[in-house]
């Protein structure tokens, strides 16, 4: 279905599900009791969660299947989200043009970073990514100040000469971002006994450019394109050797990737209206590495998960403080819920990425594959166990008859 095969489709169907019922899957724990902080339901994060996604499914074509090690990635989630801010300021605020337009400079972008830094492989390809995506936010930070609106960022205001549509509402504010009418900050909430479930429309249209993103992302898996890729990957040498030129598929693998990114930057600024340079800056590009690695790398569904980890951690880990330990472990001696709170704090709140390199570092130990392959571990294990074959039953298995000379 779709022209994908059943094991596809059905991943295909796996993320449909959990993007489209996150608001109860995130929200497990009833509004107002000790544990509703775990909860991550709420517009704002789970845009995040998508998102993100997008862009480290977009950055495991070029890693993942080519082996091209991009630290300079957040360049194009930079151009992409200043040029989605300024279609916003110039034409409409509806999120269509912005989006297209993001995906399109950010893909010209990645074509001229591309064409100089795939000349060299290796570490050497990572360093000439990481330089230009450093001199991309050296440029927007300062030099681009009249683009970019600098160490302010780039932002709506009243004064923009917006063709389709007005710059101002009758109320004297900035119009709002929507999809043909449709607010992006429009949001129903549905109260079912002690649980609050949010279900706001800028998540759902993320939702559904994360399904189309993650159907393409499958399509050049599993296409000759993608198994030149995996070539590349596997031995670039042997391949030149049999005469084929790997540069053009890197390039076209390494456009995409940045063209995904681009998608990402669009859809942030059409969710919040504002672009800045700190988007481009390196410490950005090496959270996707983060997220694809964690998730694992070169699998389909693995960056989806890398990001939701750790975005969420960002998020909801980082909020615990010590007034929340003390409340948590309130019923111990004073003693010791003095000594466990001193023992925890490091590891969360501001201590948070403390927490995610411990993690991390397990995973690139025990599980190379990514918290993918931990499934798959785990997975196979249930299975053995259902696939042990049982001792002979003697009455089922008589004994063979004795045999008699002749």
């Amino acid at each position: 279905m779709l022209g994908l095969n059943k094991k596809d489709f059905s991943l295909l169907l796996i993320v449909a599900l959990l993007t489209m019922l996150a608001p109860f899957i995130l929200n497990p724990f009833p509004e107002g009791s000790e544990l509703a902080q775990f909860n991550a339901g709420y517009p704002d994060l789970m845009q995040r969660f998508v998102i993100f996604g997008i862009f480290a499914i977009g950055f495991n074509i070029l890693f993942g299947l080519t082996g091209y090690l991009s630290f300079g990635h957040a360049a194009f989630l930079g151009v992409g989200s200043y040029a989605g801010v300024w279609m916003m300021k110039l034409l409409t605020m509806n999120v269509i043009p912005a989006i297209l337009v993001s995906v399109i400079v950010a893909g010209l972008f990645s074509i001229l970073i591309g064409y100089i830094s795939l000349r060299r492989s290796g570490i050497y390809f990572s360093i000439l990514t990481l330089a230009f995506a450093q001199m991309s936010f050296a440029l927007a930070y300062s030099v681009l100040t009249p683009l970019t609106g600098g160490e302010t960022g780039l932002q709506l205001s009243l004064n923009d000469p917006r063709i389709i549509g007005t710059s101002v509402t009758e109320s004297g504010s900035i119009p709002v971002t929507h999809l043909f009418g449709l607010e992006m900050r429009d949001s129903f909430e549905l109260e079912m006994g002690a649980w609050l479930f949010t279900f706001n429309a800028g998540y759902y249209v993320c939702a559904v450019v994360l399904l189309v993103a993650f159907y393409i992302a499958i399509r050049i898996f599993r296409s000759p394109f993608g198994m030149m890729l995996r070539a590349v990957k596997s031995n670039q040498q042997r391949m030149k050797y049999t005469g084929l030129n790997p540069k053009p598929y890197t390039l076209a693998a390494f456009v995409i990737s940045g063209m995904y990114a681009g998608l990402a930057g669009g859809l942030m600024v059409s969710m919040d209206p504002l672009a800045g340079a700190e988007r481009m800056f390196w410490t950005a590009s090496g959270e996707v590495v983060l997220m694809t690695i964690l998730g694992g790398a070169g699998t389909l569904i693995g960056p989806i998960l890398g990001a939701g980890m750790i975005k969420y951690m960002e998020n909801i880990l980082s909020k615990i403080n010590s007034t929340i330990l003390h409340e948590w472990f309130a019923f111990m001696p004073d003693g010791i819920e003095d000594l466990l709170v001193t023992l925890v704090y490091p590891f969360i709140g501001k201590g948070w990425h403390l927490t995610l390199g411990i993690i991390f570092m397990l995973v690139v130990i025990f599980l190379p594959g990514g918290l993918v392959e931990g499934g798959q571990r785990i997975a196979r294990l249930f299975r053995r166990k259902k696939e042990e074959p049982k001792g002979p039953d003697p009455e089922h298995h008589p004994k063979p008859a004795p045999h008699v000379a002749e």
